[in-house]
């Protein structure tokens, strides 16, 4: 139909239009591809990101104004074109735009883009061929902008695909549309009758039928996954007084969730040392078996948890299985064997942060001060007797804390070290990340809490623009949250983009501290280490090179590689690592000697 109006009287338009078939066919097929890019590699360098999103705005408004224009349409669409060459242009032209705001403008671009879809529906004589597809390409348009302007946490991966998709979409659209007048050309030279209605045009509502349910499909997928996160109670909120010295009792309240039968158990907040070497409070659980004698003391297993997370709502004690967050999975078995359980939830989660992750120290003095300020609770009749436990993140922990233990609390009685999978080279953990399983959500929990702490750590400094927000997004979820699945969309969407890291992590401030956290290699109580032989988050290899300084210091170590075994396996509950584990704890509780050497063994399958 031909074009009236102002519609017709732009210049620009007039130049689109006369474009011949085969350029405009070339740029549905360039948006098709443009938009796979995107969609692909989210997380490109800003500057190349920029370029991308900027040329697929412009592309989006050549393509809309070279697109067929019904009667009543043309202000509509002429303003919209006009409007996404400019944005298009100036975001080409704007190198220091940020990804917020180019989010930003690309959702209030699909916004208005959308409303104008389903504007154009309501017009007077249309078919509803043309109705139905205009509204639902609209609905598209809105939800697309909507989810670019209120995801809770806006990363280059929901641009991406918000933007790609819509990118694919409109070449898809537009290679039909190319289509379908080129066979009614071909029928008008030949003098055929011409095609009926539902033949010729019910092709681009079936289309756009079929994206708006992908679209409301994705965005119902989506929207539990901005919900249920576990909310931080008054218990953990520190009193303006608190004891000055650490390892005191605040508080403690009785504790049911998860706490299996014939155990008792308390939450507890206490005082511990901070990274600043200030009092601080943490807090954590303790559980002891039921039916204790008078005058009877439980030998205490410190256990210190795996990872959770770098955010206050990631504390294991808030969770609904407490235990299992804690990866402590053979928490039956311990309690059974008649000891009790100290569990830390470290600094920072659930009290105030930052949660110290992956520093050594830190994690010591909440370790080793969880036991102190438990035996405060009489009911507990807690032994000064201990064993330390502790798997990937409290492996490390645990280390620290045998190691510490002696100068820092002696009043705790440290028997031995029973260490699972450490991670006890953050230094090599976090130069490898792109190798490890999960790794770059690691990463993102070590990053925040380094440079949370150390102002001469930053993300500008070390991280990739296009990865800074998708970096900051995941250190904010807890790996229990349902939002974690955008974090495992982040890998995936990620796993073909160059490396994390702008600045080699091991160089620099953040180099000097990695280092400065490296497990000690000389504890002083006998240490049990397990560890997986095909563990991909903690490599085999990495721990073996641990074992080699530890055994170089004779420090009394019996080192267990357990054949076939991942990270998270060698913790089940009838993984034959808790078995020797629980076996050789029986042994240093009943005062037996450790192996005086440095001894390693291969575990079959």
């Amino acid at each position: 139909m031909a074009r009236t109006g102002i519609w017709g009287k732009l210049a620009l338009v007039r130049l689109l239009e006369r474009m011949p078939a085969w350029v405009r066919i070339a740029l549905s097929i360039a948006s098709i591809v443009l938009g796979a890019v995107i969609v692909i590699r989210p997380t490109t360098a800003l500057d190349v990101l920029a370029l991308l999103l900027g040329g697929g705005m412009v592309l989006t408004g050549i393509l809309s104004a070279t697109g067929r224009v019904d009667e009543g349409e043309g202000r509509w669409r002429g303003v919209l074109s006009i409007g996404w060459i400019v944005l298009g242009v100036f975001v080409l032209a704007w190198p220091g735009l940020t990804v917020r705001a180019v989010a930003i403008i690309t959702g209030v671009l699909l916004l208005v883009n959308g409303a104008a879809g389903v504007g154009t529906a309501l017009l007077k004589d249309r078919g509803w061929d043309d109705r139905i597809a205009d509204a639902a390409f609209g609905v598209t348009g809105l939800i697309f902008g909507v989810l670019a302007l209120v995801w809770p946490d806006i990363t280059l991966l929901v641009v991406a695909v918000v933007f790609g998709g819509s990118l694919i979409i409109r070449g898809i659209v537009d290679l039909w549309g190319a289509w379908a007048r080129t066979r009614r050309r071909r029928r008008e030279e030949k003098g055929a009758p011409e095609a009926s209605v539902p033949k010729r045009r019910w092709g681009r509502a079936a289309i756009a039928i079929v994206s708006v349910t992908a679209t409301v499909a994705f965005a119902l997928v989506t929207a539990p996954l901005r919900e249920g996160s576990t909310v931080v109670d008054d218990f953990y909120a520190a009193p303006r007084s608190i004891p000055h010295e650490p390892g005191r009792l605040i508080r403690a309240e009785p504790f049911t969730r998860d706490v299996p039968d014939k155990a008792v158990a308390w939450r507890i907040l206490y005082t511990t040392t901070g990274v600043d070497g200030r009092v601080r409070a943490a807090s954590g659980l303790v559980v002891v078996p039921e039916g204790a004698k008078p005058g009877e003391r439980w030998p205490v297993i410190d256990w210190n948890h795996s990872t959770t997370g770098f955010a206050e709502h990631c504390a294991p004690s808030l969770q609904a299985r407490p235990f299992w967050s804690a990866g402590l999975y053979p928490i039956k078995k311990v309690l059974k064997e008649g000891w009790a359980i100290v569990m830390t939830d470290y600094i920072g989660l659930g009290t105030a942060g930052p949660h110290p992750y992956l520093f050594g120290e830190a994690s010591a003095y909440a370790s080793l001060d969880a036991v102190r300020a438990a035996r405060e609770i009489g009911e507990a009749q807690l032994s000064s007797s201990t064993v330390i436990w502790g798997h990937s993140q409290g492996g490390a922990a645990a280390l620290w804390a045998g190691a510490l233990a002696r100068s820092y609390a002696p009043e705790v009685w440290v028997r031995a070290v029973a260490a699972f999978a450490p991670a006890s080279d953050p230094t090599a953990l976090v130069d490898h990340v792109g190798d490890v399983q999960g790794g770059l959500v690691f990463a993102s929990y070590a990053f925040a809490a380094f440079s949370n702490i150390y102002p001469d750590i930053t993300y500008p400094r070390y991280i990739r623009p296009g990865m800074q927000p998708v970096l900051k997004a995941m250190s904010e979820r807890c790996l229990t949250d349902p939002s974690m699945a955008l974090s495992v969309l982040d890998v995936l969407g990620t796993s073909a983009d160059p490396d994390l890291f702008s600045t080699n992590p091991a160089y620099g401030p953040l180099g000097t501290r990695l280092r400065e956290n490296s497990s000690p290699t000389s504890l002083g109580p006998p240490l049990f280490l397990g560890q997986g032989g095909s563990d991909s988050i903690v490599p085999q290899t990495m721990q073996d090179g641990y074992v080699k300084r530890v055994c170089a210091d004779a420090q009394r170590l019996e080192y267990r590689r357990y054949a076939g075994y991942e990270h998270a396996q060698v913790m089940d509950t009838y993984s034959p690592m808790v078995a020797d584990a629980i076996a050789w704890t029986h042994a240093r509780f009943e005062g037996e000697s450790a192996n005086a050497e440095c001894s390693i063994t291969d575990v079959p399958r």
